[in-house]
Order: structure tokens, then C-alpha cells, then sequence
């Protein structure tokens, strides 16, 4: 049976008869749609399509992707496949190369899966590599022929409901559509693809956090790298800030190469993210925040999760200027267009959103230009092509009152540790 279908007939026996609990209605006819879009949009998929053709050829005028891919996933049997949804015992490290269909044959922000195996290069991602890194001095070579004038590394950490495919597939759409040269690292953690394994992949990310911690400081240790900005959705926001707490920990201050974190749509509860940014301790990179008031995945989460607002979801604008002085942008993309009905998409899929990315990356203006001291610190109002999408603005001091802007600052600040009426504030 349809799992969609199952979830809106089990909907419909559970519906709550009493007045006073028709309030968990929305959040349960969510789940239904969130389940019932999830397994549609997965259905027909052709598998196995990361194992390269005997004659892997790309279009002549087609684009190529090669990234380093570090998982924490179990190998698969299947080389279409390379790795499952399961837990491995070793980070394994693969060279991946992918195939991105020329650009009169593609729309900025689309995925073309392959509708066959081998995939046709002129219209759909196909990939072309998918090679074993054995040794240390193969992943140092690799970094000095990917590396850009700068030094840049991108990591990128995969969200929810991800199979290894599909996580290669987004990122080198990711790196193409915002035409970054940074060397491009996945870290791919272990999720089994389904909708109803939420919790199961919620506890494969809090296993993975130790492995994203080794590969942050291990890029931020190596000589080839200068600048490292991580880049992670949904759920992986949540493992992102998790590793970056753990590297302040073990290295008692966050590697200064780390210099940018962009968490889009996070999938993180803020009472939980408020914590880990105190425990990052003072010298944090700089971090930006998109976020959309329109987002259902985030909504059937927080439900989910005891009805804590997530942060991806929640309205930050008012505390804007506040988090401005505290290091974090907030970009509220709820006005974007997105081709997932969900919203919870927008930061790859929108082509305005996946340009701002690249330029960010190029430490460049919105407009073009170099980085304007506003833009750089993420307070600088822009339209996006007419776009309604707007970098959110720092809200002047005078909205927020003292009294607020005070205890908003000293909750994301270290404690002093002082007992004061009874309490030790955390």
C-alpha cells in the first residue's frame, strides 16, 4: 500500500472527536502531506546510478563536478549504490566526479536524475567517477589539484531523507548553479531515504558528529586550505553545529579558517541552538541563517519534537540587529519560490538563493561588486531579479527595547557561572 494513503486513512480512523483536541488536527494532516509528497517525489526514481559507465563520456559542452566525499554510511554491495542508509564502523573517503548537463539543457536549481542507467549526459547529472581514496597522500593530491587561488574549501552536509545519490546529486547541482570554485568536500552521513525513519536518521547525525569534527580539522590542518566555509541543511545543521561545538571543545576555540557557516532551513530545536552557539565559545565564524516562516518540514518537526519552535522555521527577524552584533545574518527566504512544495527547499533549488550562495563564497556584494562592509556583515536589504526575497535588515535599535536586547544578548553569551538567588544561569 501507498504510504501516503496509508497515512491519510490511519489520519482519518485517528482524527481526535473532542472539541478540545481538534488543535493537533493541522499538525496531524501535515504529517499525512509531509509523508504523502516524500514517497511521491521518491517513487519512480531509477537506482543504482552512481556506478560509471564502461565508457563514461560526458556532453561536449557539459559541466563537471569533482568532490571528495567523506561518509560515515556502510558500503553496499551494489556498486550503482556504494553506500547504504546504515551505520559503517570507518569514515570512508571517495573521489566523485559528476556530469552536469550543458546549460541550454537544464534550469538553475534542478536535479535531472537519470531516467535510465547509463544516464543520457545531454539532458540528465551523470556521473563519470566514483573512485576508492586509499591514503592520505591521495586525499593531499586531491586537495592541490581542486584548490582555487584562495584556498577555499566548501563542506557540505546532506539533511534528512537523503540517499548517498541523492546528496552527491544536490551538492554538485549546489556547486555548479552558484559557480563557486572552492574545493568541494559531502560529508554524507548515514539516512535511510525514508519518511518514516526520522528518528533513525535524528540519531545517525548525533553518531556522525565525531567524523565531521575529524574532517573540519582535518581541512583546517592541512596547508592547502585557507578558508573553510560549511554549508548544511535541515537536519545536518543540527550535526554542523553539533561539530562545531565539539572542535571548540577539543581545540578550545573554533580553527580561525573556519570562516563562514551557512545553515539553511535548520532543522534544530532553538532552545538547543542557543546552547550550542554559547558553547562554541567567543571566536565563532561567521554564521547565516535562512529561514522561512512557510516551511512544512520544519513545522511536522517541531510537532514532532514537543512543539519547540526549529530555527529554520522560526521569525528572526525582530532579533536581527542583535544578531548581527553577535556574528549571525539572517536571510528569510519566505517569499522565494520553490519547486518543493514542502518549502524546505529553497536554498538550492531557487536559482536567486543558489546565486547569493556563490557570491557569498566569492566574498563578493549581492550586486557584484566586492563585499561592502554592510554586506559582509549580512544587514544589506537586496532584491533578487524582482524577486520578493530579501536579506533581511537589521531592525533598528529603537524596535527592540533595552530591556530585550539585553537579555537576548546576555542567553546567547557565556555564563558567569555566579549563583544569584538560588540559580547559576545556563
Amino acid at each position: 500500500m501507498d504510504v501516503g494513503i496509508f497515512a491519510l486513512q490511519w489520519i482519518g480512523r485517528s482524527w481526535p472527536a473532542r472539541a478540545t483536541d481538534r488543535r493537533v488536527a493541522p499538525q496531524l494532516l501535515s504529517v499525512a502531506v509531509l509523508m504523502s509528497v516524500a514517497v511521491t517525489g521518491c517513487a519512480t526514481r531509477v537506482e543504482g546510478v552512481l556506478q560509471p559507465p564502461q565508457m563514461a563520456v560526458a556532453a561536449s559542452d557539459a559541466s563537471r563536478v569533482n568532490m571528495l566525499v567523506a561518509t560515515t554510511r556502510k558500503s553496499s554491495d551494489d556498486p550503482g549504490r556504494l553506500y547504504s542508509g546504515e551505520r559503517g564502523t570507518a569514515i570512508s573517503l571517495n573521489n566523485v566526479s559528476v556530469s552536469i548537463p550543458p546549460d541550454r539543457n537544464r534550469k538553475i536549481g534542478k536535479v535531472q536524475w537519470p531516467s535510465r542507467v547509463p544516464p543520457n549526459p545531454q539532458k540528465e547529472f551523470a556521473v563519470l567517477e566514483a573512485g576508492k581514496v586509499a591514503t592520505e597522500e591521495q586525499a593531499f593530491k586531491w586537495f592541490r589539484k581542486n584548490r582555487n587561488a584562495r584556498r577555499q574549501v566548501l563542506i557540505f552536509v546532506h539533511g534528512f531523507n537523503n540517499t548517498y545519490a541523492d546528496a552527491v546529486f544536490r551538492f554538485a547541482q549546489i556547486v555548479h548553479d552558484s559557480g563557486t570554485d572552492a574545493a568541494p568536500i559531502l560529508f554524507a552521513w548515514p539516512s535511510r531515504a525514508r519518511v518514516l525513519d526520522y528518528l533513525y536518521d535524528k540519531e545517525s547525525a548525533n553518531y556522525s558528529r565525531r567524523a565531521l569534527e575529524d574532517l573540519i580539522l582535518q581541512a583546517t590542518r592541512s596547508p592547502d586550505v585557507d578558508d573553510v566555509t560549511i554549508l548544511a541543511h535541515s537536519m545536518g545543521t543540527w550535526l554542523a553545529a553539533e561539530a562545531l561545538r565539539g572542535v571548540a571543545m577539543r581545540e578550545k576555540s573554533i580553527p580561525a579558517k573556519v570562516k563562514n557557516v551557512i545553515l539553511a532551513s535548520p532543522d534544530i530545536d532553538i532552545d538547543v541552538f542557543r546552547r550550542q552557539f554559547i558553547e562554541m565559545g567567543p571566536k565563532r565564524p561567521h554564521f547565516a541563517i535562512l529561514t522561512s516562516t512557510h516551511d512544512k518540514a520544519l513545522e511536522v518537526s517541531g510537532w514532532l519534537s514537543g512543539g519547540v519552535d526549529r530555527v529554520g522555521g522560526a521569525d528572526l527577524k525582530p532579533y536581527a540587529s542583535v544578531l548581527e552584533e553577535l556574528g549571525v545574518s539572517v536571510i528569510d527566504t519566505s517569499a522565494i519560490a520553490s519547486n518543493d512544495p514542502l518549502g524546505h527547499n529553497a536554498f538550492a533549488d531557487s536559482p536567486e538563493i543558489v546565486r547569493l550562495l556563490g557570491r557569498r563564497l566569492a566574498g563578493q556584494s549581492l550586486s557584484g561588486r566586492e563585499a561592502s562592509f554592510a554586506d559582509r556583515a549580512g544587514v544589506a536589504a537586496a532584491n533578487f531579479a524582482g524577486s520578493a526575497a530579501r536579506v533581511a535588515v537589521a531592525v533598528p535599535v529603537s524596535v527592540i527595547s533595552g530591556g530585550a536586547r539585553d537579555v537576548l544578548k546576555r542567553e546567547l553569551s557565556p555564563s558567569s557561572g555566579q549563583l544569584v538567588n538560588g540559580q547559576v544561569s545556563y
